[in-house]
């Protein structure tokens, strides 16, 4: 028996895009092409167009973009259920670094696999905000007592095995990481300026259980015209190189403080301050409100989230961006002391990048995966 045609249902199937069938998020993933291409540019100038580094950054890239493709189609619930399992096999990882690590320039840091070496607290920067996100998944919030101090215990543990390999810069950011979740979670203010003052109070026990280097960089940067040609050089030359590019800059490839090797780590740590002599303050106002859009847009994705969850992680994993990008340019601008830490998506760098791509490959995997859900 045929179906008269006016009684027909006609079923709307909307034609998905590529970007939708992947699992990406449009306006993140704008944002974030966006700024591997001013790296891109940044890199090539820092490095004088060394072609050996210009093709180690794209093929980095590359790669990077790949692991965001592949994080983002893995569906939240199994983040969820394996983040237990890779919340253990990265404190064993710390771990086998201090017993067996690969030591370089002073510090033990890596695992030495022959073919690649793997720094361990580069996954923890990843793991430990969805560990503790984890814990507080099924909670009303604000957590109990029990579940807070589960939280910082955790933290804790992955922080002190970071900071005595040592490595105190990436040691207190990944407890930042940790920390963001406990705040977004509901911690009470009380709790927060106790931790502060007591913070504050025990800053001189903390000073003397720093390693000499690290009291050094802290002396450094109250008083960095007191070493002008030794442990002073680095920021003073950063910061002749941020004044002197002015308003509009000396244009692309005009970097005299990089290219005549004035200032040190040009292509990793300091590269803001060879955009900012290039482009000047216009450049990095653009610059900054990339950034702005990027961070604005993840934390759209958190309050847009689905759990308690993806609602935490996507939050910290923000913050942390944030935090990243705060510490570095005050780092290169002689406010906040060195630490050796690379400006997210811009500096060359290999283990950073890809990072970085893998938790934008989260959001987006939060955010696209909660619409199927919601449909």
């Amino acid at each position: 028996m045929k179906i008269p045609l006016h009684q027909k249902q006609h079923v709307y199937r909307p034609n998905k895009s590529w970007i939708a069938r992947l699992h990406l998020d449009p306006w993140l993933l704008l944002g974030v092409i966006a700024l591997l291409a001013v790296s891109t540019i940044v890199v090539y100038s820092a490095s004088d167009g060394n072609p050996h580094i210009i093709q180690n950054h794209l093929i980095r890239i590359t790669l990077a973009l790949i692991l965001m493709i592949i994080f983002a189609q893995i569906p939240p619930h199994f983040m969820s259920m394996v983040t237990p399992w890779l919340f253990f096999i990265g404190i064993l990882m710390l771990v086998t670094v201090l017993l067996f690590g690969h030591i370089g320039k002073g510090a033990q840091r890596w695992l030495d696999f022959g073919v690649i070496k793997f720094q361990p607290s580069e996954l923890m920067k990843l793991v430990l905000p969805m560990m503790v996100a984890w814990l507080y998944a099924y909670e009303t919030f604000p957590p109990s007592t029990k579940k807070l101090l589960q939280g910082g215990g955790m933290i804790a543990l992955t922080a002190g095995l970071i900071v005595v390999e040592p490595d105190l810069g990436t040691s207190l950011l990944i407890a930042m990481s940790g920390l963001f979740v406990i705040y977004f979670a509901g911690l009470p203010w009380k709790i927060i300026l106790g931790t502060i003052a007591t913070t504050i109070l025990s800053a001189p026990i903390a000073w003397h259980f720093m390693y000499d280097y690290q009291k050094q960089r802290v002396l450094t940067f109250l008083n960095p015209e007191s070493d002008p040609l030794g442990k002073g050089y680095h920021i003073i030359q950063s910061k002749i190189a941020i004044g002197s590019g002015g308003l509009e800059g000396k244009g692309f490839m005009g970097s005299t403080q990089a290219h005549l090797d004035f200032l040190p780590e040009s292509t990793t740590d300091f590269i803001f301050s060879v955009y900012a002599e290039e482009f000047g303050l216009i450049g990095v106002g653009l610059l900054l409100l990339l950034y702005t859009f990027v961070i604005g847009r993840g934390l759209y994705i958190a309050s847009r989230a689905q759990d308690n969850f993806t609602r935490l992680v996507a939050a910290s994993l923000t913050m942390t961006l944030f935090v990243y990008i705060f510490v570095n340019i005050g780092m290169v601008s002689g406010l906040l002391p060195v630490v050796g830490l690379p400006l997210p998506l811009i500096s060359y760098g290999g283990s950073a990048m890809v990072t970085l791509m893998i938790s934008f490959g989260i959001l987006m995997s939060i955010h696209t995966h909660k619409k199927m859900l919601a449909k």
